[in-house]
């Protein structure tokens, strides 16, 4: 790319910025929590096909998903929305393809009244912009769209076929992703702009969710010593779950890219319930569990070592030995990855990024979940996961730094650029 295209894209993302600001605001605007979508996915069929995309929606297919290593299971809370692909065809295939991946799902914004802001307001306030999902990450899925209209602008169009993918159940399942790569979709390479601190990442934990039930005897609470109160039981279960995670956390030196990190397995209890009465002893207790994993274990060897390790703890225990806790995998089977560098891909995003930012491109390793496991594993491209600056992501007043996602715009439109080689509109 001569220096002369290059500060044509560079001028037409500023010029489109407000734009895209717009959009990504119209974006945080829906509510888009797990089952919820649809309309949000009809914005996008809509507007991707107003743009001159070829379109497909589809379902999840459930066997298919569930059938597959990387599969995760269905519950009731598991997303019917469709899977939304746009697909960009080149008079002529000269480039290389790519795909463009975002999630629009959103975790649930929690006590209203301890936001400072709306959630779906997509209030601005300097560099910031408010809302649940503004950096995880809706902000990414506007630059998907905007680095390709930052082109459009000036003429030019990707030489090679571009599938920009819009899918749902990343903060669940990451069923969304895997039914693209069950589908047939794949490409030379993959960028997805999650928010990650304007860096590319290096090296992605997997994660599993799990459910486990504990039951009691219920009495009145006169008589408790009676009876076996079922949260009780279900404290000392996740006492012996701190085991497991400690255990995971000392073997960290085995795991390339995880071994400067302070604590790369964590273990979170994210909802518990229990009981029917609170004058009686509780008959029952369920909790919910999240605990990630290394790349290269197999999610089922370790959700069996969690079942052999509960069944252990249980048989030592008086009550719980007679009442065994049932353990039910309800979410994420997913396993991570590790990038290795040297992939020619990195090095056209590491071109664009300092030509958009002044300064090189620097790595990290994450052990959160990210979708790019799926093309990173099964589609096995180069899959590059690269975005903004953003903060309090699952948390109270959630934003993006603007200023950052127009930096990395530019990056994702000379990216796009190099690696796809570019033509006449």
């Amino acid at each position: 790319m001569n220096a002369e295209t290059r500060a044509a894209i560079l001028r037409s993302v500023d010029e489109g910025f407000d734009e895209q600001i717009a959009y990504t605001q119209k974006l945080i605007s829906f509510a888009s929590q797990r089952g919820q979508e649809f309309t949000v996915q009809d914005f996008i069929y809509n507007d991707f096909a107003a743009r001159g995309l070829k379109m497909d929606r589809f379902e999840m297919n459930e066997a298919e998903l569930i059938a597959h290593e990387g599969g995760a299971p269905f519950s009731k809370d598991h997303s019917r929305a469709p899977i939304v692909v746009g697909i960009h065809h080149p008079k002529e295939e000269k480039g290389r393809s790519l795909i463009l991946q975002h999630h629009l799902d959103v975790v649930p914004v929690g006590p209203v009244d301890m936001w400072e802001y709306d959630p779906y307001g997509g209030e601005i306030v300097g560099d910031r912009l408010y809302g649940r999902g503004s950096g995880d990450m809706k902000a990414g899925a506007a630059a998907n769209v905007f680095a390709l209209e930052a082109l459009k602008r000036i003429g030019l169009q990707p030489a090679a076929t571009v599938y920009l993918q819009s899918v749902v159940e990343e903060e669940s399942t990451g069923n969304g992703a895997m039914q693209t790569f069950l589908r047939g979709y794949t490409a030379d390479a993959c960028l997805i702009p999650e928010p990650e601190e304007n860096k590319l990442v290096r090296a992605c934990g997997g994660v599993l969710w799990f459910e486990v039930e504990v039951r009691g005897i219920p009495v009145h609470v006169r008589e408790m010593g009676e009876g076996a109160n079922a949260i009780d039981a279900a404290y000392r279960v996740i006492t012996s779950l701190r085991e497991i995670e400690a255990k995971w956390n000392a073997e960290k030196a085995n795991h390339p890219g995880f071994e400067d990190e302070h604590k790369p397995i964590n273990m979170n209890i994210g909802i518990i319930e229990g009981g029917d009465w609170g004058s009686s002893v509780p008959a029952w207790c369920r909790f919910q569990v999240r605990i990630s994993i290394y790349p290269g274990q197999k999610a089922q060897d370790k959700l069996h070592e969690i079942t052999d390790h509960i069944s252990s703890f249980a048989r030592s225990d008086r009550f719980l030995a007679q009442n065994l806790p049932k353990v039910t995998q309800n979410g994420f089977n997913a396993e991570g990855y590790y990038l290795e560098p040297g992939s020619e891909a990195e090095a056209v995003l590491a071109t664009a990024h300092e030509a958009a930012f002044g300064a090189p491109l620097e790595s990290f390793t994450t052990p959160a979940y990210l979708d790019a496991r799926v093309y990173a594993l099964y589609n096995r491209i180069p899959t590059l996961c690269y975005g903004p600056v953003s903060r309090n992501i699952h948390g109270f007043d959630e934003y993006v730094s603007l200023e950052s996602l127009r930096s990395v715009t530019k990056s994702m439109a000379l990216f796009i650029a190099d690696w796809c080689g570019t033509e006449p509109v």
